[in-house]
């Protein structure tokens, strides 16, 4: 039996990010569960307020970027003394010196080609993905803080979104 992954939320559009923040002040300090917040862009403090950590995206970059500058100098190393052995204008068969711009483009590439991938997957992006959303606007000028009609009061979402000036107050099941 297919499982209901349907979620009735009720949501409040602003049209500031100040407003949001306060917003989001508001309903912390009211203790009201937060189901998502969305924005068109970063909006700064946004995280240490609902309590979101730290990206650990930058661990798998230094990893990727480790393995590629792995593959490119051990790559070189073989490829220049034992596959390929030549002296190019008398340098020695294992030149370091030499070894550094493609090692630097590699440990680049992969680094870029990893994160992206990581990022794609860690937030179920794709091709073919079907995200569910909440107002086509949130990505172009409104933002957004949406309750979970099952954890909060309907009424109580109303009149916090009333309270802390929403534009808008809509309801979908998403």
């Amino acid at each position: 039996m297919a499982e209901n992954n349907h979620t009735d939320v009720i949501y409040g559009l602003y049209n500031d990010e100040e407003d949001l923040l306060r917003a989001v002040k508001v309903a912390k300090r009211d203790h009201l569960d937060i189901y998502d917040v969305y924005s068109p862009f970063p909006v700064h403090g946004l995280d240490p307020l609902l309590g979101l950590e730290e990206s650990r995206l930058h661990q798998a970059g230094f990893i990727y970027g480790a393995l590629g500058t792995c593959t490119a100098f051990l790559g070189m190393t073989w490829i220049f003394t034992k596959d390929w052995p030549n002296i190019f204008g008398g340098k020695p068969y294992w030149s370091v010196p030499a070894f550094i711009p493609i090692t630097f483009e590699m440990t680049v590439l992969f680094a870029a080609i990893g994160m992206t991938v990581t990022f794609y997957i860690i937030n179920g992006l794709g091709p073919g993905v079907v995200n569910k959303h909440l107002d086509d606007r949130i990505t172009d000028d409104k933002f957004c803080i949406a309750f979970d009609k099952s954890l909060v009061n309907a009424e109580a979402a109303e009149s916090f979104f009333k309270a802390t000036g929403a534009s808008e107050i809509n309801s979908k099941t998403i």
